[in-house]
């Protein structure tokens, strides 16, 4: 798979894991005519709110922009979404006034609650309830953009940009409290974040509405005089550090660290860009250096309004945001010094030690080869993009493909090429090409014979030449998506557009990390002649390494040792190198919309998804999109079956079949991939979850694939072997709180089989016919639930629902198959469960999680059942779990007191903003469609539950609060706590213990608390709430 360009096309709400977001083809292969620009369209705006006719943007974009520079040299780029006076707009001024500081909560950030993606998708219904949007503004956003990162880190402060970085926000004169912006959001239901790269760093913040120019104002002076607290820096460090040692178990850190070390000496490659608190304290000491007075002269010297980009965006006139703008940033100082400037160290890994094998142990038990070219900047060339085009015939998949030679080979799992556009991928020194491919046991046994075949393919693509034909479908594609893009979150908009003005003239600001303009087989022909085996870097990654690397990267103590390419190797590939038969160029593509007519409604329109199509088998919801606008559809499907849940081995064979199938899809669906028709499969806890999605002019040829190969479902013994079990392993380890979500759920969901369970049933030896035999009982009795949003008819939307029951040809289910578990009611008093993980995701989870802390509260919905709870992830060498949780009782009592003490005028700010949250508008379709899937999925079909939450909210008193946590505090609490604790060498378990929970007692710590010692003891007795929704 190609790494995309730095995209804005707009995700859907939830992750889809293997799907490229990609487009669809029209007839005329110009993106965007020059007629179309940002001053050309009214949108209803009126004539005073025109943009700036030089800038090009989309005609589905209803924004207009205009650009300015301000006197100081600061440039900005205003975007409004004005669409007319809002209601009520001027009447709510309840808390525009200067905020008081001294309400400083915690401090930390509060995180979306990641816990509950146990299935990874919809279907598992422990959901915080939170996250969703309904109908009123969008929030207003700004991000600035510094043209300075950790290139200019001094070479005795190493990470003094990324310091900066964080200290720059801790007060200013004007606004000195130290944590009062961060308190300012929260009050208006906004965020902020900030990330240093290396030739630039980026700071963002979105809020409400009314209160953005203050919210600017307060921002701003981060920029015009910050305080940088003195007696903040001991505490920064410490989060610098530990952002550090978050990075440090990540394999794509470690990969970035030890390919920097590689460059000449000097370089700014090969600076150590973290930070952490060896070079930002302890080193700095030893050599009496003023780390404060250093972090204020860097300021000084490096945030200089002439090099600053500004974007902001807000649903006020153009007019009004400059006015705002010119007024609030005028004040950044321009200190006159040239902005910093790397061009003139070109080359940076013209090394001997470059062109070699580096063996490097991985964290992750994987097996992986990267190849890798340093090539000059190809920045310059963004309007031909050789190296996109370059990265999307390595990175394909279908037939002919790299990929799909290696596959049926059985030697790799995945290969994604390209630049990632990154700092790292690409700066004014050199660009990137690399190759990353995830290999199985056989392919890392022939990794040689890998790399000889990529670079068969190389060669074969320098001897055909660039092919116009490829260059302008990808164009098309591209084009299309750029014409019907769908909106973005105005956070993540003004963060890529800020740093687009750093990169793009003016008129390509919007268009210049999206679209392929022109073909120049002269200048992509010059970045594949590069692209030779002398100028390759490989990188093996493999746990059979251990052991056999003596060598250590400086800073992330990366194992790996390094040698020369095999010489017999080297000289097959660099003389008269044959080509192979398999390998050649991709057909052309089928699934390339060409069709955007918007279609009319053949049945009443309706506010919510109703309900067209109902029998024994299966029901279909339908909503036509009249919002929106655009040539797109969603269609998702829910295949219910009662013998998932029959046993541990049927989970496992469920989830199995479900990866087979994907990878069976894998190379006949990627043409639809790359035309942006994105596809997920899904293995929920009671069924299959079919989502697809993107144009909806073929959008049905794509689901009739995916329906066609699970009704002729196969496996080979290759695949079998091969694929399904590393896909299922790794399915247990990434989310840091998996293990606790796992056993917490084991102990309040009955009959749910636990995550240990399936592990065993997966080592206990499974067959293809164990496999098929559930395959053809999966089959047998069903029960298929749909939704289709989007530009379909509801005559077209329920063939959708008869192709699967045809195709299929399943009997009725006997009965009614729940779509949630039933819950244990707890018993008073406060219930304890200590554990160890199992060996297989200690290591993955423990280096993840437990390097910093993250504490975050939550609603909690476990299948109809509500909850809170506050879950806190420690540096497990700092800190024990009991200690962590005595620390949650501490809070919680000393936020009892904060509750009782809330004035009424404080509540009703707090309830405001959360109301204000849930009202924030749609910002695409997929927002729409993720908020009335959860409804169909746990079939409670209240499509309308954000309004009566937001009803509800308004309804709420003090009083009622107040009494609701105090009840649930008191002697009547139902309290259950999951502790999970390290396990391995830092628990002094030499042999990596067996594949199971390890109980452990409490200490006299938790005196007050029962501990659980055997999950089936404790909850066998227990009893069950009746099967809950929540419909009212």
């Amino acid at each position: 798979m190609p790494q995309t360009n730095k995209s804005r096309n707009a995700p859907t709400s939830d992750s889809w894991g293997s799907s490229v977001q990609g487009g669809a083809s029209a007839k005329d292969t110009e993106p965007v005519s020059r007629r179309e620009t940002a001053g050309e369209e009214g949108g209803g705006e009126g004539e005073d709110n025109v943009g700036d006719s030089e800038i090009i943007k989309s005609p589905s974009d209803p924004k207009q922009y205009r650009y300015i520079e301000l006197d100081n040299g600061l440039r900005a780029l205003l975007i409004s979404d004005y669409s007319g006076p809002a209601e009520g707009e001027d009447s709510d001024e309840d808390d525009e006034g200067e905020e008081e500081e001294e309400e400083d909560e915690s401090g930390e950030e509060t995180e979306e609650d990641d816990e509950d993606r146990g299935s990874d998708d919809d279907e598992d219904y422990d959901h915080d309830g939170k996250n969703k949007k309904g109908n009123a503004e969008k929030q207003s956003a700004a991000a600035l953009c510094v043209g300075v990162g950790s290139f200019s880190d001094p070479s005795d402060l190493p990470g003094l940009a990324h310091f900066l970085e964080h200290m720059v926000f801790l007060g200013s004169e004007k606004y000195p409290s130290e944590n009062g912006f961060d308190s300012f959001l929260k009050k208006h239901g906004g965020s902020n974040n900030a990330t240093t790269d290396c030739e630039r760093t980026i700071f963002q913040f979105d809020v409400q509405r009314k209160s953005f120019k203050e919210a600017l104002d307060r921002w701003a002076q981060f920029f015009i005089c910050p305080l940088m607290i003195r007696d903040a820096i001991d505490r920064e460090v410490e989060a610098v550090d530990s952002e550090y040692q978050l990075a440090k178990p990540s394999d794509s850190s470690r990969k970035e660290m030890l390919f920097g070390s590689l460059a000449k000496p000097g370089h700014p490659m090969g600076n150590f860009c973290w930070g952490n608190a060896q070079t930002l304290k302890q080193e700095p000491k030893k050599k009496k250096i003023n780390v404060y007075k250093r972090l204020r002269a860097f300021w000084k010297k490096h945030y200089s309004a002439h090099y600053m980009t500004l974007a902001v965006q807000s649903k006020e006139k153009l007019d009004t945001l400059e006015e705002w703008v010119r007024e609030i940033f005028s004040k950044v100082p321009n200190n006159g010094l040239p902005k910093p400037d790397f061009s003139d160290m070109p080359d940076p890994f013209e090394t001997p030690a470059f062109n070699k094998l580096y063996r490097v142990v991985p964290v992750r038990k994987v097996h992986a080869l990267n190849i890798t070219w340093a090539l000059p900047p190809q920045e310059k060339h963004y309007r031909v993009k050789p190296l996109h085009y370059i990265s999307w015939l390595i990175g394909h998949e279908g037939t002919g493909s790299i990929l799909s030679v290696l596959r049926k080979k059985c030697w790799a799992l995945t290969l994604f090429g390209g630049n990632s556009e990154s700092g790292f991928d690409q700066n004014t020194t050199y660009s990137i090409f690399s190759i990353s491919i995830t290999l199985t046991d056989e392919g890392f046994q022939n990794f040689y014979e890998v790399t000889h075949l990529v670079f068969q393919y190389l060669k074969m693509l320098q001897t055909l030449g660039p092919q116009q034909r490829i260059y302008e479908e990808i164009q098309r594609i591209e084009a299309n998506e750029f014409h019907y893009q769908e909106q973005v979150d105005p956070i993540e908009y003004v963060d890529d557009i800020c740093e687009n003005m750093q990169r793009f003239p003016k008129e390509d600001f919007l268009t210049g990390d999206q679209l392929m303009f022109e073909f120049s087989p002269e200048v992509i022909s010059a970045a594949l002649s590069l692209l030779t085996p002398e100028k390759a870097n490989l990188m093996l990654l493999s746990p059979e390494h251990e052991g056999q690397c003596p060598l250590r990267e400086k800073w992330f103590d990366t194992q790996y040792s390094v040698e020369d390419i095999q010489q017999e190797w080297m000289e097959r590939w660099t003389g008269s190198l044959e080509l192979n038969s398999d390998l050649h160029l991709p057909a052309e593509n089928k699934f390339i919309a060409t069709d955007f007519t918007l279609k009319p409604s053949d049945c009443p329109d309706t506010e919510f998804p109703v309900r067209i199509a109902d029998s024994d088998r299966g029901c279909l919801w339908y909503k036509k999109d009249n919002k929106f606008k655009i040539p797109k559809a969603y269609i998702r499907f829910h295949i219910i079956s009662p013998v998932i849940q029959q046993s541990a081995t049927n989970v496992v064979l469920f989830d199995l079949l479900v990866n087979i199938l994907g990878h069976n899809l894998a190379e006949p669906a990627y043409e639809a991939e790359v035309a942006q028709l994105g596809y997920k499969l899904a293995a929920g806890e009671h069924g299959l979850a079919i989502k697809v999605k993107g144009f909806n002019h073929k959008l049905p040829l794509l689901f009739h694939l995916i329906i066609d190969h699970l009704a002729d479902f196969s496996a080979s013994p290759n695949v079998f072997i091969v694929y399904p079990f590393v896909s299922f392993c790794f399915s247990l380890l990434p989310s840091e709180s998996l293990p606790s979500l796992d056993v917490r759920l084991l102990i309040l969901e009955h009959s749910r089989w636990s995550m240990v369970e399936k592990y065993q049933a997966l080592t206990a030896g499974l067959t293809i016919d164990k496999l098929m035999e559930f395959c053809r009982s999966f089959r047998t009795e069903l029960y298929t639930e749909g939704l289709v949003q989007g530009n379909f008819s509801s005559a077209e939307s329920v063939q959708f629902l008869q192709y699967v029951t045809d195709k299929l040809q399943f009997s009725k289910l006997p009965a009614e198959v729940p779509v949630i578990f039933r819950v244990v009611e707890l018993p008073l008093k406060h219930h304890i469960f200590i554990f160890s993980v199992l060996p297989l995701i200690s290591a993955a989870f423990f280096h993840v999680s437990l390097c910093r802390y993250h504490v975050y509260p939550t609603c909690r919905n476990t299948s109809g059942v509500l909850g809170f709870s506050v879950t806190v992830a420690t540096q497990a060498t700092k800190f024990n779990t009991e200690l962590v949780e005595l620390k949650i009782e501490e809070f919680l009592a000393s936020f009892g007191e904060t509750l009782n003490a809330l004035t009424e005028e404080a509540f009703n700010t707090q309830v405001t903003a959360l109301v204000k949250l849930k009202e924030c508008e749609d910002t695409h379709l997929g927002e729409e469609v993720h908020r009335n899937w959860a409804e169909v999925v746990t079939q409670q079909y209240v499509f309308d539950r954000l309004y009566r939450e937001i009803e509800a909210l308004k309804q709420m008193t003090r009083a009622e609060l107040v009494s609701w946590f105090q009840e649930h505090r008191g002697q009547n609490c139902r309290k259950l706590s999951v502790h999970v604790v390290g396990f391995g060498a830092e628990e002094n378990d030499e042999d990596g213990g067996v594949s199971k929970l390890t109980f452990l007692p409490t200490s006299p710590k938790m005196a007050g608390a029962v501990a659980i010692m055997d999950i089936p003891a404790f909850t066998k007795d227990l009893p069950l709430f009746p099967y809950h929704k929540i419909l009212e």
